[in-house]
């Protein structure tokens, strides 16, 4: 389909892509913005990777409500398969109504392969939608499907259309935005790959990670905030089996706020670690530390 593109108008620019990230609360720098442009602009797959918590499923939601659109995901899982992801057959509504063709007189037996009788999963509904309001596919954590997984989304991404053997191709008339996320514990497909654009994101930087928590948490103390995240880049420095995300640092600002600390100490620290860190590994690692951590934390903010 070439020259095709979204019609997504109330983006017309990176700037305006950016400008409309940062009024639904979410802190974008110019290369996902610019990502995420191109998206609309060439109807094609925006493939989104970097570490857990770094808010890659996020972008689709704050599209979603950017576009006033309608938001469908598709959770990747070990065994996910064509029937939770495209469609499957109501078999329980096909026999019924081959019971009811038998108990009547003279009744025929309707076609058991046609749409009434088609369960529409995540794929199908994405691409039969955007009539009334345009659809943002959230293909979410990839990486958690089988390889084989990977193949079933080709014809998806290029096309924008799934085929039925029983019923036969569907397009989309409005092809919706799809995201894709990956934490890349495995790697994806090659051919998948090429079928998309592509945007890492890392950890923020302290000045970055100031400005997600102060648009995410303004109720924190300035003060405590510049600590938090002082203290959270420390510890991702760390050699620790999960590293805190945004989500974490965004956490555990408001449980500090909510227990009434104007700045860190260490016996607020060890009481909320378990908002910053998931493992009994790590919490060991980290506690002896925290007085350290808050010192150097302290200088550099």
């Amino acid at each position: 389909m070439p020259g095709r593109h979204l019609e997504f108008a109330v983006l017309s620019s990176i700037e305006d892509v950016q400008a409309a990230l940062t009024a639904h609360r979410y802190v974008s720098d110019r290369e996902l913005a610019t990502s995420l442009f191109l998206s609309l602009q060439l109807a094609k797959p925006l493939l989104v990777e970097g570490e857990a918590g770094v808010g890659k499923t996020e972008i689709a939601k704050v599209m979603a409500c950017v576009l006033e659109a309608e938001l469908i995901r598709l959770q990747g899982y070990e065994g996910i398969d064509v029937t939770a992801a495209v469609y499957e057959w109501d078999y329980s509504r096909q026999i019924m109504a081959i019971r009811l063709a038998e108990a009547s007189p003279g009744g025929s037996t309707p076609d058991l392969f046609g749409p009434e009788f088609l369960i529409k999963r995540p794929l199908l509904q994405a691409l039969e939608g955007g009539d009334a309001r345009p659809v943002v596919l959230l293909i979410d954590e990839l990486d958690r499907a089988d390889d084989e997984f990977d193949a079933f989304l080709l014809e998806v991404l290029s096309d924008f259309q799934v085929t039925i053997p029983e019923i036969g191709t569907i397009r989309a008339r409005k092809p919706p935005l799809v995201i894709i996320t990956s934490n890349r514990t495995r790697e994806l497909h090659d051919a998948l790959r090429r079928r998309c654009l592509y945007a890492w994101i890392d950890y923020p930087s302290f000045s970055k990670e100031l400005a997600i928590l102060a648009l995410r948490a303004p109720e924190v103390m300035e003060r405590l905030r510049e600590h938090v995240v002082s203290f959270v880049q420390e510890l991702r420095s760390l050699d620790i089996y999960k590293v805190p995300g945004i989500s974490e640092t965004i956490d555990w600002a408001r449980s500090l706020t909510a227990l009434a600390q104007q700045e860190l100490d260490v016996e607020a620290v060890e009481a909320t670690l378990g908002v910053l860190l998931k493992n009994r590994e790590d919490m060991e690692r980290v506690q002896p530390l925290v007085g350290e951590l808050i010192a150097r934390s302290g200088r550099a903010s």
